[in-house]
């Protein structure tokens, strides 16, 4: 508030006025070097820049789990790394996506409410060509997928949201589950269009072809966990009590994780010339007889014996007994 002038105050500055000693250009230029800070009402910031600075840690963490394994599950040269981190109103990211999309909507458990994962549907192109076994070309022309694609895309990012589960570990422990998928981004409304979301921007490389894997999380999701996402608390090096609802979420998370399973019939050895000149119809002789039993590896560890059928018109294998030979104890 203005401050008041006495009588006195204001004899002395008409006087200083008239007489020279004070200029009225100065007083008008001292008022107009005032500045003003501009504020958008219509999209208030409701994240610290703190805690923007936790969400980056957090996804450049996740962005080099998931380059790790796409490199691994694509077998192609990946690179991914965090450009921006903001926060907008939900209205701006929605309407800067062009259809056909593909956007993953994420029970983001046990938070409240829905992420979305939102990723170049170049990109996407390129992940389905190397999956069905090709060098990874995206269509020349734009088009919709088709449910075989969506599919297999479908398996790739359950796959993805565990690691990012894995991020967001010294946060909270989370059990994320893909609810859909959508392909136009009017059918995508998680929360109201002037609601605040922070934007995780990432920039995704698979060979020679490049696009955005975006991370849309609402306010309303993030609010319940807004204090621990300070740099502080993340450089902590106070460990954090686990409780019962931690442990039940973690064996929640395990008891859900896919692991790959191998039924081997039996193997042998040949010569490299042996393998030039084999063709259609050639019997291999493999050393083990047709009564016994094969084995069942997880990943790569032996794990059970079992005997080859069919069941429901599909192969199958039953298991007759278990391999407990190195497995490791609870001790």
């Amino acid at each position: 508030m203005a401050e008041v002038l006495s009588q006195n105050e204001i004899d002395a500055l008409l006087n200083a006025l008239s007489s020279g000693e004070v200029d009225v250009k100065e007083i008008k230029k001292d008022t107009a070097e005032k500045k003003v800070r501009k504020y958008d009402f219509r999209n208030p910031q409701k994240i610290a820049k703190d805690q923007l600075r936790t969400l980056e840690i957090i996804h450049d963490n996740f962005s080099r789990l998931l380059q790790t394994f796409l490199s691994g599950y694509l077998r192609a040269p990946v690179k991914i790394s965090v450009m921006t981190v903001d926060q907008y109103a939900y209205s701006e990211f929605t309407n800067a996506i062009s259809n056909p999309a593909f956007l993953s909507i994420v029970d983001f458990e046990p938070l409240n409410g829905q992420i979305i994962i939102d990723i170049s549907t170049d990109i996407a192109f390129v992940v389905i060509d190397r999956l069905l076994g090709g060098d990874g070309e995206k269509p020349v022309d734009v088009r919709s997928f088709t449910e075989i694609e969506l599919t297999l895309l479908k398996n790739l990012i359950k796959r993805i949201i565990v690691l990012m589960a894995q991020a967001w570990d010294n946060v909270i422990i989370l059990t994320p589950a893909l609810e859909k998928i959508e392909t136009n981004s009017q059918f995508a409304q998680i929360i109201s269009p002037n609601e605040t979301i922070a934007l995780i921007t990432m920039n995704l490389a698979i060979g020679n072809t490049e696009g955005l894997f975006n991370v849309c999380i609402p306010h309303l999701v993030l609010e319940p966990i807004l204090e621990k996402l300070s740099t502080k608390l993340w450089f902590s090096s106070t460990k954090r009590e686990t409780t019962e609802m931690d442990k039940e979420l973690l064996n929640k998370r395990i008891k859900n994780t896919y692991v790959n399973l191998n039924a081997i019939l039996s193997s042998t050895r040949i010569t490299i010339g042996e393998l030039i000149n084999l063709q259609k119809g050639d019997v291999i002789m493999l050393e083990g007889r047709a009564n016994d039993e094969i084995t069942i590896n997880v990943g790569s560890q032996l794990k059970f014996f079992g005997r080859p059928g069919i069941n429901k018109n599909k192969v199958a294998v039953q298991i007759t007994r278990v391999q407990k030979e190195g497995d490791v104890s609870d001790d």
